[in-house]
């Protein structure tokens, strides 16, 4: 079946796209040759809406202004000079977080071929780059994925981990100024694989942070390109498919910032081909437990014994899976007071090949099989569905074709609700979650779209309604067209290349009290979207934890506002290759005070805060034990 558009979506006229019957998949497209590596072009040209606040609301692209130089560049031979079916065109990510300890989130951008990127923010949403100032942070040897901002070794400033493809993961630590050192060898962290996010929490409740990171299968040959400093990807989906598959990695934090490699202990071992992660009580018994998405098969939750020894619960807790899945977030979707669990599922779509036309994709349901839209076609083959059931040992029982939303019903279940809230996206890549219009209710962005040789495909911007169900709200909040056109300005082999999104992360980095959002595109500069719905009542929350975590990961704000129960999570890196900010962020509404507000610490400690006046950011310390 294929996906039909949601009810309320925010449409506008496009280019049909290639027309062409299917006489392949994805396959087809990866044969296909591309011209040389573009030199970098210049910046997008700004957003046409005021920069001031509008009356209907949405977002302006400030990056250009704002001081934010980086692009991420691909790399030729993968994904310019010749079009390659492998991981490379995933893109890499950014993380937000307070390297300088100076009250406003910074932000580090990730790379393929040259340096990362880290911009120091003034406070007004202006960045400065300071990569050259803060030490190792560059990593320029090698290929970048995704990072995360913690604090490892518990001396009260954020240290950063990064990952890469094969060119050996890092582990910076921060001398409390904002400049890194690289301690990887002394933390019991030299680990060279297929890395994709990490993340850090207390898995075993000993107050320090733990490190999990997703790894995926041996997808690169043993060519090494000693100039661009990468091992060459394999050339075929069918390559891809059946490279030997990677485990996911744990490191128990021994206390200050060493690790030792616990995985098999923890039972995290995992199927390979993870992507993402989500870390919150699922079955509320006071500890953290793990979603971890798998790209070509079923995702796993895992069950938290307290103790960091975790059990599968996936099939009794969520039931059926995305069998794509890429990203995930909790978020509180139907303003319950409950964490739901958004998946979205990239790889059900990937089939379609660069000839399709995408004017006949339709969005809102799930698919029959993993081949999506062409099954629906009167060309399509039935055996390439079976012949790729057989190459992933897919079984139908476990696994569905689509995004998942899974609605918390309290004590361990959920329900699959993902139509019935117009949850169905297409080609997404991850979440970013943030009450961006200040209504109390939590809205989500999903960069999307694949990019060269395919056309282009919008990143839906899904507006809560307040009921439980979202209205894609891209086109009128100024995310679509983005900000440039949906055209790079540059061409490969005469055929145009598609702007498209990969991770997106949210702070409020202006500190006007509205969630703006951070989005690293593939090939591409950053959107820096500056929220400018109208101003709405608002709070915040900064928390450092004693008895636990000094980051607080994993600890719950609940607020009682109106007659409403609105609850936020102090949350890990997650929402596919990102990591938002730590701050808590609730929009109020026109409420104008607090009736009631409880935090809920890792570990267990309850702390009632009264009533919190509104328009501002509490920073918050647990009480000392």
């Amino acid at each position: 079946m294929n996906r039909r558009h949601p009810i309320g979506i925010d449409p506008r006229p496009r280019d049909a796209g290639a027309a062409g019957r299917l006489a392949a998949a994805l396959l087809i497209a990866a044969a296909s040759g591309c011209g040389e590596d573009p030199p970098n072009d210049a910046p997008s040209a700004p957003a046409t809406s005021s920069a001031g606040d509008a009356a209907d609301g949405g977002f302006v692209d400030t990056a250009q202004q704002a001081g934010i130089a980086f692009k991420m560049a691909f790399l030729p031979a993968e994904q310019g000079a010749r079009f390659k079916v492998n991981l490379y065109d995933h893109g890499s990510g950014v993380a937000v977080g307070d390297c300088d300890g100076d009250g406003d989130d910074d932000l580090y951008f990730l790379n393929q071929l040259g340096p990362n990127a880290l911009y120091r923010n003034d406070g007004r949403g202006a960045f400065t780059d300071v990569t050259a100032a803060a030490g190792a942070v560059a990593l320029a040897d090698r290929i970048c994925v995704a990072a995360a901002f913690n604090d490892v070794d518990g001396d009260g400033d954020q240290d950063l981990f990064v990952t890469s493809t094969r060119g050996g993961n890092a582990l910076l630590r921060n001398d409390g100024t904002g400049r890194f050192e690289d301690v990887t060898r002394e933390a019991g962290l030299e680990w060279v694989g297929h890395s994709e996010i990490p993340t850090l929490f207390d898995a075993d409740g000993d107050g320090d942070l733990d490190l999990f990171m997703t790894q995926t299968a041996r997808w690169t040959t043993d060519l090494y390109s000693p100039e661009e400093r990468y091992y060459a990807g394999v050339a075929s989906l069918t390559e891809v498919i059946q490279s030997p598959v990677e485990h996911n990695r744990y490191y128990r934090n021994e206390g200050g910032g060493r690790f030792t490699e616990q995985t098999a202990a923890a039972g995290l071992q995992g199927d390979g081909w993870g992507s993402d992660v989500a870390v919150f009580d699922s079955d509320d018994d006071g500890d953290l437990d793990l979603f971890v998405g798998n790209m070509f098969g079923a995702s796993t939750l895992y069950a938290n014994d307290g103790r960091g020894r975790f059990e599968p619960v996936t099939r009794a807790a969520l039931g059926r899976t995305p069998w794509g899945a890429t990203g995930a977030k909790v978020l509180d979707h139907d303003g319950d007071g409950r964490l739901d669990l958004y998946v979205v599922d990239m790889h059900s779509d990937m089939w379609t090949p660069a000839s399709y036309d995408l004017s006949t994709v339709e969005e809102g349901r799930k698919y029959a099989g993993a081949h999506g839209a062409l099954m629906d076609d009167p060309s399509f083959d039935p055996a390439s569905e079976r012949n790729l059931a057989e190459a992933t040992k897919l079984d139908y029982d476990e696994v569905f074709f689509g995004n998942g939303l899974y609605r918390n019903l309290g004590g361990g279940r959920f329900e699959e609700v993902s139509e019935r809230a117009n949850a169905e996206t297409f080609w997404p890549w991850g979440i970013a979650a943030g009450d961006f219009d200040g209504d109390g209710f939590e809205d989500a962005f999903i960069p999307s779209g694949m990019g060269y040789p395919w056309d282009y495909w919008r990143s839906p911007l899904l507006m809560n309604d307040g009921d439980g169900t979202f209205t894609d709200r891209s086109g009128s909040a100024g995310i679509d067209p983005p900000p440039g056109g949906e055209l790079l300005p540059h061409s490969f082999m005469r055929k145009d290349c598609p702007r498209s999104a990969r991770a997106a992360a949210t702070g409020d980095f202006d500190g006007d009290g509205r969630l703006d959002l951070v989005v690293n595109n593939f090939n591409d500069r950053p959107n820096l979207f500056m929220n400018r719905w109208p101003r709405r009542s608002f709070i915040a929350f900064r928390l450092t934890g004693t008895r636990g975590n000094r980051d607080a990961i994993g600890a719950i704000v609940r607020l009682e506002v109106a007659g409403r129960v609105l609850v936020r999570q102090v949350q890990a890196a997650g929402g596919y290759l990102a990591q938002s900010s730590k701050t808590v962020h609730f929009g109020l509404g026109d409420a104008r005070s607090i009736d009631r507000c409880e935090i809920l610490w890792p570990g267990g400690f309850r702390q009632a805060i009264g009533s919190p006046a509104p328009g501002r950011v509490h920073a918050v310390t647990e009480p000392a034990p």
